[in-house]
């Protein structure tokens, strides 16, 4: 039984990592399969052939989704994501729940559509995650924007990833606080954003947070 109560109206930071810390994502459609369930999994909306979105990424860095779509998916959503890092082995992703069990139903279907693609694809079975996800409850705002600093530079555990290459990430939100949202709507880091004057004084503040230091 989860230790962590969930519950709507609070944040949480969601983690896991691949089964005895092997990779999950093994090449860049693997990334995008996996962000697309992040993105478009907020709501119960249920989708064909994912397998086209990714290609369509792959050629326009952008997923084809009709208005519709995206508007029944804003419509009936259960959780807003916050903010996200995918890593060759783990992903960290802040998660508010608008809707009770929202978090359950989003990460149980999230994994289950990502594993059932992966074993299919690379000709595997079995878990792929390393047990449950993981969920730390955010209990202030203080924890909150520090949570978004240690999702941030997550890629420093990459040789040669400094924090001026952090922005270049592919994989992870800190280009859509910093640059232009890629998914508006679907991303919110107002929550984040807002507290700083500008988008400089929060690049700042991620490159100068004790999160995720080099050893």
């Amino acid at each position: 039984m989860r230790k962590v109560r969930i519950a709507p109206g609070e944040h949480y930071h969601i983690y896991n990592r691949g089964m005895n810390k092997q990779k999950i994502f093994l090449d860049e459609s693997d990334y995008i399969r996996f962000l697309f369930c992040l993105l478009y999994f907020q709501s119960n909306t249920t989708f064909n052939n994912l397998g086209f979105y990714t290609s369509y990424f792959r050629k326009n860095k952008k997923f084809n989704l009709s208005s519709n779509t995206l508007s029944k998916i804003i419509s009936n959503r259960s959780v807003e994501l916050i903010n996200f890092c995918l890593m060759s082995n783990h992903f960290h992703i802040t998660i508010f729940e608008t809707n009770k069990k929202g978090i359950a139903m989003y990460m149980q279907r999230v994994l289950n559509s990502y594993t059932k693609y992966f074993n299919a694809k690379y000709k595997r079975t079995g878990h792929l995650f390393q047990g449950p996800y993981q969920a730390v409850h955010v209990e202030d705002n203080e924890q909150l924007l520090h949570l978004s600093a240690y999702i941030h530079k997550n890629p420093k555990e990459i040789k040669n990833v400094n924090n001026k290459k952090l922005i270049k990430y592919p994989w992870s939100s800190f280009q859509d606080y910093i640059l232009e949202n890629r998914w508006p709507e679907f991303l919110k880091p107002n929550i984040i954003l807002e507290q700083f004057n500008n988008k400089a004084k929060y690049v700042d503040f991620v490159n100068t947070s004790l999160a995720k230091e080099e050893k």
